[in-house]
């Protein structure tokens, strides 16, 4: 475990998706470096069993059951922050889905999913913290997007339409934000996590299957979330890009 950093020390930090994969190795280096974590997502016996094993090790940690699809308990997690710690430092928007699948398979109801998820809990989670964050006169958002926010991918169409449109809604809030509040986009490669379970158009997931085996740890995303809020106030890395160095795409 890395020693507490003094950039990291006592930031409140909501992480969503937490309770595997990115939003989990995030929350692991965050707590390592001292930070204060509001953990949010759908799985409750995973957030538990994380927030407890975090706090048996000094963190400060509440958990709190989320679906990021709904305004009404992203603004709920937002609020159980401010109740607990009274501000919130980051935002960590990193629940997402990865259904791919051809157009011409029509799984509209997978394409809406990802919608709903992928965009919609990013807006809905800015929305919960930006008032906060102008009045405190601080804060940092940071949105998990995709290479596939990138480039297009072969049967990926609408993830890669949900992943640009979170470059998007960073970049709009990087404009609009001000000096007082930063705003990262960082776009993985295959990372070992659970999003190509949920792949379930079988030519498509076999590719996405062979392409995983080059997958890196999730940590390594959780180090690019720890550098760039380890900068000073004054510094904002807009974009991280990271992929395994053995992947073309």
């Amino acid at each position: 475990m890395q020693q507490s950093s003094k950039e990291i020390n006592n930031k409140v930090v909501i992480i969503t998706g937490a309770s595997s994969g990115l939003g989990e190795a995030t929350a692991r280096r965050l707590a390592a470096g001292g930070a204060r974590l509001v953990l949010a997502a759908r799985r409750k016996n995973r957030l538990q069993k994380l927030t407890a094993e975090l706090t048996a090790n000094g963190a400060e940690v509440i958990w709190q059951a989320t679906d990021v699809t709904d305004r009404d308990q992203v603004t709920a997690l937002a609020k159980a922050a401010l109740d607990k710690f009274g501000r919130i430092d980051v935002l960590v928007n990193n629940a997402g889905l990865m259904p791919l699948s051809p157009l011409d398979e029509l799984k509209v109801d997978e394409w809406e999913r990802m919608v709903d998820v992928n965009i919609k809990g990013v807006m809905y989670g800015i929305a919960a913290v930006l008032p906060v964050m102008r009045k405190q006169h601080a804060g940092h958002v940071i949105n998990i997007s995709s290479v596939a926010g990138h480039k297009l991918f072969k049967g990926a169409a609408i993830y890669c339409a949900t992943k640009f449109a979170v470059r998007a809604l960073s970049e709009g809030l990087r404009m609009e934000a001000g000096e007082e509040i930063r705003c990262t986009n960082i776009s993985p490669g295959a990372v070992a996590t659970e999003l190509p379970n949920s792949i379930s158009a079988p030519e498509t997931a076999k590719a996405i299957n062979q392409l995983y085996q080059i997958a890196i740890e999730a940590d390594a995303v959780a180090r690019a979330v720890a550098f760039a809020i380890e900068q000073p106030a004054t510094v904002d890395i807009n974009e991280i890009i990271l992929r395994p160095t053995a992947q073309e795409l």
